[in-house]
């Protein structure tokens, strides 16, 4: 049977193309973390973002605690 040189047929490159990959998945993560953070401050700066926002805001004012650490429900015996 025949015998195959495997660096001349790129088995010797494993490791360069998996440096190479590691190096893509970085610049690909980094693109993409960016382009996350125009996207949140294009939606935080648009009409729905702002409405958003303020709904968020005006659900933690009215979420006052009215039992202020007692339980909610109680158990009762008997």
């Amino acid at each position: 049977m025949g015998y195959l040189c495997f660096g001349c047929f790129g088995g010797g490159n494993n490791q360069m193309t998996k440096e190479e990959q590691r190096l893509a998945s970085e610049e690909a993560r980094a693109r993409a973390a960016e382009a996350a953070e125009k996207r949140q401050e294009q939606f935080d700066n648009s009409t729905t973002g702002k409405a958003a926002q303020a709904q968020v805001e005006g659900m933690q004012k009215q979420s006052t605690n009215s039992n202020k650490g007692e339980p909610a429900l109680k158990w009762q015996m008997g």
